[in-house]
């Protein structure tokens, strides 16, 4: 996803690490930690999955969605933001209201980015039933300090599509595609069908001029067993790899994350395949250390998990990929409650450390997307692919 490149120095920091030159031992190496917990409360009753922003003056800005009236995915809420001056170190303790709520239900999953332009956008789910639920795009020209108007993304057929957040891409600036952005989405209702289809029918729309105007992608894509049921199809999401295709992967109840790639920019697809990312029924993110051929995956890995944690968004974890995302290294695990539901993850490299923004309930209190956590990993922390798949 197109981010604020960070420093020469950094990125050659990463490189070395990540490739394994001068690499410290997991007991050298500094932990992951911890840097901020908002956990729900009585007039709070959840706190949910968000992006970050890197500003130029160097804060980041992580905006999420916070439920006033009820922990459901339809329940009130609004975009709140906490910021950080320090790398993403400590938090301000207080909620700002970014966007109030203008949705008959909610508005939700955040997703921030850094325009070709230098802009700002802001993409969320504005829901207003099951038959509308759509992704709107506001913009701002003063660093997060104040927002456009809505303009919403898809136009041309009113459904319930699903955006998640961290999932909006811009192209890399060369190429026939260059400055496209890309909102990789799933069906699952439209005005008049008799029920939805929860199992969902994935799709893109992409953008040529800035987001002013959208258009439909030429590929709708399911996926069907061997012996022709559908599988799940929800929640997809796009990273650009090095030679321009673009690689999208989906959650599913394949046993695995489901798989396509296109040549085109996301236009057309392959088709959706499993994919070594063995996982529940749950988001992944992908995405790229700038500046590096190094991907990241932060998912539930579920190879050869205990029986207690199948079908479970538990652990989470991260692993590494150097040959764009045909393997992955061994992971390594972050949090492992077997009570824990760990999803809904937003990724920004600041400097020589991830920041991963995500979903961290506890089954046992709420229904396991009801605290958002910011958790800080070295880089020299992670997996390399010397440990082998």
């Amino acid at each position: 996803m197109s981010r604020n490149v960070e420093c020469c120095l950094a990125c050659l920091l990463v490189i070395q690490v990540v490739c394994g030159a001068t690499l410290l031992s997991s007991s050298e190496a500094e932990e992951p930690a911890v840097v901020l917990e908002l956990p729900p409360s009585d007039r709070n009753p959840r706190n949910s999955e968000g992006d970050f922003i890197r500003l130029e003056d160097g804060r980041i800005l992580y905006i999420y969605t916070h439920f006033t009236a009820g922990a459901g995915d339809h329940a009130a809420a609004h975009l709140a933001a906490r910021q950080s001056s320090d790398g993403g170190k400590t938090w301000t303790d207080r909620d700002e209201v970014v966007i109030p709520n203008e949705g008959k239900w909610n508005i939700m999953s955040v997703s921030l980015l850094r325009l070709a332009s230098g802009k700002i956008a802001l993409f969320y789910a504005r829901k207003n039933s099951l038959d509308d639920c759509r992704p709107v795009m506001r913009v701002s020209t003063d660093e997060a300090r104040t927002w456009s108007d809505p303009v919403e993304c898809i136009t041309d057929q009113i459904g319930y599509y699903v955006l998640n957040n961290d999932r909006v891409v811009q192209l890399r600036q060369v190429g026939p595609y260059q400055g496209r952005l890309i909102l990789p989405v799933s069906l699952h209702n439209l005005p008049g069908w008799e029920k939805p289809d929860w199992k969902g029918e994935v799709m893109c729309y992409f953008s040529d001029d800035e987001g002013r105007t959208w258009r439909r992608s030429r590929s709708r894509l399911k996926a069907r067993t061997g012996d022709a049921r559908q599988w799940i199809t929800q929640e997809p999401g796009i990273v650009e790899l090095r030679d321009g295709r673009l690689m999208l992967f989906c959650r599913s109840n394949a046993g695995s994350q489901l798989v396509a790639w296109s040549d085109d920019g996301g236009d057309t697809w392959s088709e959706l395949k499993p994919s070594s990312l063995k996982s529940p029924v749950s988001p992944a993110t992908i995405e790229r250390i700038p500046g590096t051929d190094v991907l990241v995956a932060v998912w539930n890995d579920h190879r050869q998990i205990a029986p207690a944690y199948r079908g479970k968004r538990t652990p989470l974890s991260i692993a590494v990929s150097r040959d764009e995302g045909k393997t992955w290294s061994r992971s390594k695990t972050l949090f492992d409650s077997v009570h824990g539901w760990y999803c809904y993850t937003a990724l920004l490299v600041v400097d020589d450390h991830l920041l991963l923004g995500h979903c961290a309930g506890d089954r046992r209190k709420n229904n396991g997307l009801a605290k958002s956590q910011i958790t800080r990993v070295p880089v020299r922390w992670l997996p390399t692919l010397e440990n082998g798949p």
